[in-house]
């Protein structure tokens, strides 16, 4: 069984009557070594629990099972319960039907690996609850580039923003590899990237990510403008900026994590 043929995949849909749905960002990854550059990324030990995200048709999972791991795999679609029957017979994977963005991330055992091509629909989302849930050692996600500049992103670029930072405070992040469009079928318009997060302890600060959400919910405002049209001290926060020696007409994305930490501690 070749799951990264475009000719096995092509005929394994026809089999069972399905096409890739759009709802569900449906592109299978059929180029062998970028699967096996994603299996060596996450770095498992046989008789470890990898959790995934979007079988799709179980490239991936039957890859990270045959490489030693225990597989739990989320899904919505239950179009592919049948094949699923053909592609990951035998094989260590149990399949939770449902919503990953309804998942109780929290019950997953500490120190558990994360690996998955994640729907762009869904990405930015997820990633906040993985990192949020501190249970995973590692994260590999296959993600559209553009959500992988976001979240490798530094100050003053365009790409910088509130998952930028999200990434920062809970982990070191380091983008893989990218992959061309012809690496799925069918293929998507836009280049993918792999990109390994290795998460620490830094545990969950909802007061600072309420303010760099503040910070960045109208981009083109100041950050003294922004911060007050939700509910800050415009006064508190100007005194802030001049301390931290920033202009009062600095923006949200000129600011590091640490400055934005900062920037708290004297606003409260």
């Amino acid at each position: 069984m070749n799951l990264t043929s475009p000719k096995f995949v092509r005929e394994l849909l026809e089999r069972y009557g399905l096409k890739a749905d759009k709802r569900f960002g449906q592109n299978f990854l059929v180029e062998k070594g970028y699967l096996e550059k994603i299996i060596a990324t996450v770095g498992l030990q046989p008789g470890d629990t990898v959790y995934e995200v979007g079988p799709g048709l179980g490239t991936l999972t039957r890859g990270l099972a045959e490489a030693g791991a225990k597989v739990v795999s989320i899904e919505m679609d239950r179009r592919l319960e049948a094949v699923y029957a053909e592609t990951l017979a035998g094989l260590p994977v149990q399949i939770v039907w449902g919503d990953a963005l309804a998942f109780d991330w929290a019950s997953v055992p500490p120190q558990s690996l994360f690996a998955g091509n994640l729907p762009y629909n869904i990405a930015t989302p997820l990633l906040t609850l993985l990192l949020r849930s501190s249970r995973f050692r590692r994260i590999v996600v296959l993600v559209q580039k553009e959500v992988a500049l976001r979240m490798t992103a530094q100050p003053g670029t365009p790409e910088y923003g509130l998952l930028s930072l999200r990434v920062q405070y809970h982990a070191q992040a380091r983008r893989v590899v990218d992959l061309p469009p012809g690496a799925f079928f069918p293929p998507p318009k836009v280049t993918s990237s792999v990109v390994c997060l290795t998460p620490n302890a830094n545990p969950d600060h909802p007061a600072l990510f309420r303010l760099i959400e503040a910070a960045f919910a109208q981009r083109r405002k100041t950050l003294l403008n922004a911060l007050k049209a939700r509910g800050y001290n415009p006064e508190k926060v100007a005194l802030a900026l001049q301390a931290l020696n920033l202009s009062p007409q600095v923006r949200g994305e000129a600011l590091s994590l640490q400055q934005f930490e900062q920037l708290l501690g004297r606003i409260g």
